[in-house]
């Protein structure tokens, strides 16, 4: 009688995991088509933006970002100026890229120091 109750148990235990890993598969399965979903360039795109509407700081990364940009930019054409050295052209690259990292990345402290040399002018133009 014990070894028909023992295989009846092993059956048991058997379906019971055949049942979870069917239920895991199907779990599995679902999980991947979402991850296809979410990768898909139009949905990155469409999330990317979403982010970026809902961010606190938009207003402020995106002044820094420009201000990085900009700074950069005008960093390179005084480097290079009109010269058509390939040299200059390459160092002005560089300093255009160091600029851009560094504005954007630092923009409270840009922040400060123009506020920082404008009260140090200001007072000299009021003396006039």
């Amino acid at each position: 009688m014990e070894k028909i109750a023992a295989g009846e148990r092993l059956k048991n235990t058997i379906k019971v995991l055949e049942v979870d890993q069917a239920v895991g598969a199907e779990q599995l399965k679902q999980q991947f088509d979402r991850v296809i979903e979410s990768m898909k360039p139009v949905n990155l795109i469409k999330n990317t933006v979403k982010d970026m509407i809902t961010s606190p700081k938009l207003g402020e990364n995106m002044l820094g970002n420009v201000t990085g940009l900009v700074t950069g930019y005008l960093s390179k054409r005084i480097v290079v100026g009109t010269s058509g050295n390939l040299f200059r052209k390459f160092i002005g690259t560089i300093v255009q890229v160091g600029v851009t990292k560094f504005i954007a990345k630092h923009p409270e402290t840009i922040k400060s120091t123009i506020l920082e040399i404008l009260k140090k002018i200001r007072p000299k133009a009021k003396d006039r």
